[in-house]
Parts: C-alpha cells; structure tokens; sequence
C-alpha cells in the first residue's frame, strides 16, 4: 500500500551533510567473513568525516585493515510516514594523529554503550547521498 500524499526527494549533498551533523546514531555496516553486519554508533562529524569511538571487534577491524565502509543516518516520524537517510560510503582509518585527537575532545564524542571506547575511528567521506519522504 502507498500513500499517494507523500513524495520521494532526493537530497543535495549539501543537505546530505547538514543532517549527519544533526544526530548523534549512526549505524555502520562493515562485511564480515562475507557477511554485511550492521550496528548502531555514536558519531561527530570532523572535516567532514564521520568519527566515533569503539572497542574491540568487527568495527575496529575493519579500520585496522581501511576497509569500505558505509554510515547510515535517518531520522523518522512514524506518526505522519515522514522521514530522511543518509548514505554515506568510505574506507575506515584509526586516528592516531594527537592534534586530531585533541580536537575531537571538544566535539562532544560520547558513546552510550558501556565499557572501554578507546579507538577512534574515521570514516572519509567517498560518497554520500540521501533522499526523503514528504508530504506532497
């Protein structure tokens, strides 16, 4: 079933990067062993790039390895069927760079899953596209 009062818009890049600064979940899909896995992330934007913090796993292996990556965004409103995504597609790096990390101290980084998040990683923006639901 459609509804027919809602349209599709593509976003401008422009727009594209407004709205991942404006919420602080991401999700990022990494392939492991053949096998997209997805899973939700604080993030900050620096420079353009989407940066989080993480443990130990399939997330910080990837960046270990500068694997591609994508980091999705959205924000919904089940209520009136609205809504927006980001896509954003890149290779994954771990920032080492002190001033790097320095600056990220006054970004506002926290993660809300518990436990040791001492790695950052960062995602340089290769691709980036997104598209919303309105109202007619």
């Amino acid at each position: 079933m459609t509804t027919p009062d809602k349209v599709i818009r593509f976003l401008s890049q422009e727009e594209c990067r407004a709205l991942l600064e404006e919420v602080k979940v991401a999700r990022v899909a990494v392939v492991v062993n053949g096998v997209p896995q997805v899973v939700p992330v604080n993030h900050v934007v620096l420079d353009g790039d989407v940066v989080f913090r993480t443990g130990s796993g399939t997330k910080l292996a990837a960046a270990l390895l500068q694997a591609p990556v994508s980091v999705e965004v959205d924000k919904v409103d089940e209520e009136a069927m609205t809504g927006w995504s980001v896509l954003v597609s890149g290779r994954a790096s771990v920032v080492t760079d002190p001033a790097v990390l320095t600056r990220l101290d006054g970004l506002d980084l926290v993660t809300w899953a518990p436990g040791p998040r001492d790695d950052v990683v960062r995602v340089q923006v290769e691709t980036i596209s997104g598209r919303a639901v309105e109202r007619a």
